[in-house]
């Protein structure tokens, strides 16, 4: 639910910025917000049980490594402080190699909570660096817009957790009443 409570939110974001700022301005956070979108949808369908759960992880920890390599290492926003920068390069750098490390391999059955949990708190350490940049920074027109944008991937890392727990539960479940 709070995943898509923030969705909501971001996509809302999302179009008052095109709105305001016009669609020059905005674009890529239009680009990355198809991603968050995608991500969303495959929530969804994994809760509705249209999706099993490697199809559902692969599929969102592949959009979350395209938005991270995106948003966080090819076009990094130009931060205030170098070492802040630096440090949030350095993260999304971990979390990419950290996705690679757990589902390039497609070996479903080594996932854990733990798995999930590592790229959930790498992803809210960046956020938190770019929230610790922007407080740093003068306030300008862009300040609210940035401060929401941001936190939609952590939001999403987190929904990832929860499917995992809710698919996890269910095959206990399952495999309770077969027995």
């Amino acid at each position: 639910m709070l995943t898509i409570v923030a969705a909501v939110v971001s996509v809302a974001m999302m179009l008052y910025g095109v709105w305001n700022f016009g669609l020059k301005e905005t674009w890529p956070e239009l680009v990355l917000n198809l991603f968050y979108i995608a991500s969303i949808m495959m929530i969804l369908m994994f809760f509705f049980n249209r999706l099993k759960p490697d199809q559902f992880n692969y599929g969102c920890s592949l959009l979350v490594g395209i938005t991270v390599l995106l948003r966080d290492i090819l076009f990094a926003p130009p931060l205030a402080y170098y070492s802040i920068h630096l440090a949030s390069l350095t993260l999304s750098v971990l979390l990419i190699i950290v996705l690679t490390y757990f589902y390039a391999r497609k070996d479903w059955k080594t996932y854990s909570k733990r798995n999930l949990w590592t790229i959930n708190t790498i992803d809210t350490l960046i956020a938190v660096l770019y929230n610790i940049d922007i407080f740093l920074e003068p306030s300008d027109q862009y300040t609210d817009y940035m401060l929401t944008e941001i936190w939609i991937r952590p939001v999403i890392t987190y929904g990832l957790v929860a499917c995992f727990v809710k698919g996890t539960e269910k095959e206990e479940t399952t495999e309770n009443q077969s027995k």
